[in-house]
């Protein structure tokens, strides 16, 4: 069995290990997890503010940080730890397929999307997503998602989409037409039932899948905010619900007023009797 490293802070020995991107504490490696990127990454260390009585990294007071009074017998402690790069150089080298050397002179960072910014920025390769089993350039220039091999179809322009972006889940759901390879046309106003040439499709963000060309085209430094968004080359979308797009509950509302329509223009019966006291001569 491979041995981790192991790290002491305040006095409890954590382990790193590689796959998570984490300190795990040796005793209790299920319960008690330091992720590093809810750390503070300078590069060169991290840090982050310890909760002494859980054991657990505080990740808001972290994120906003905190007055170094909270340290010696409180209950916080602000914590610095090495580098991955400096804990585990030969596991690095191998997850990320890195020398040593360059294990040794670059940041974490650099060393995470090494392979990926190669191809990005050096061979000026696109990222991709698969939708639906079909491959579609990140093209932020031209402002959508382009079709690979497939020139009829018009991809799908962010600017389409716009309003199906989820601010919570910074997100897009979108409803999806697979032999178009477009993005799928549906009439709110009067769809009484699930189209079936369509689908229900979730995309991450331009900036989630092209944070490269995201800084480039608004003009900030290429590297800019990978930390937080990360850096890969390949994506799929993943199968969303008509739900999410709200296609069942206008469905139930267009019907239930298709009836109330039908009700009001229904024509009013009479009786016989009444028909044929209207027919008699006064």
């Amino acid at each position: 069995m491979e041995r981790k490293p192991e790290i002491e802070i305040d006095g409890t020995k954590y382990l790193f290990d590689i796959n998570q991107l984490a300190l795990v504490e040796k005793d209790r490696p299920e319960e008690r997890k330091l992720f590093f990127d809810e750390m503070k990454d300078y590069g060169t260390h991290y840090e982050f503010v310890y909760n002494r009585n859980s054991k657990r990294l505080d990740a808001e007071r972290t994120e906003n940080g905190i007055d170094a009074y909270i340290t010696g017998k409180h209950s916080f402690a602000i914590i610095t730890v090495p580098r991955m790069g400096d804990i585990d150089p030969t596991g690095m080298s191998s997850k990320y397929n890195c020398s040593l050397d360059y294990i040794r002179q670059n940041s974490d960072l650099d060393i995470m999307i090494k392979e990926a910014y190669d191809m990005r920025v050096n061979k000026g390769m696109l990222p991709t997503i698969e939708i639906e089993e079909h491959t579609f350039y990140v093209d932020l220039r031209m402002d959508k998602l382009r079709p690979k091999d497939d020139f009829l179809s018009n991809g799908i322009g962010f600017s389409q989409i716009e309003d199906y972006f989820n601010d919570t889940t910074e997100k897009y759901v979108i409803p999806y037409n697979p032999q178009k390879k477009e993005l799928g046309e549906i009439d709110y106003e009067t769809i009484t039932k699930i189209p079936k040439d369509l689908v229900v499709v979730e995309i991450p963000s331009e900036i989630k899948m092209d944070p490269i060309g995201w800084n480039r085209l608004h003009g900030f430094d290429l590297k800019d905010g990978l930390r937080e968004t990360g850096l890969q080359m390949n994506f799929t979308a993943k199968q969303a619900k008509w739900e999410d797009i709200y296609v069942p509950q206008k469905i139930k509302e267009n019907l239930a007023q298709l009836k109330r329509e039908k009700q009001q223009n229904k024509p009013i019966k009479t009786s016989q009797h009444q028909q044929s006291k209207k027919g008699r001569k006064m």
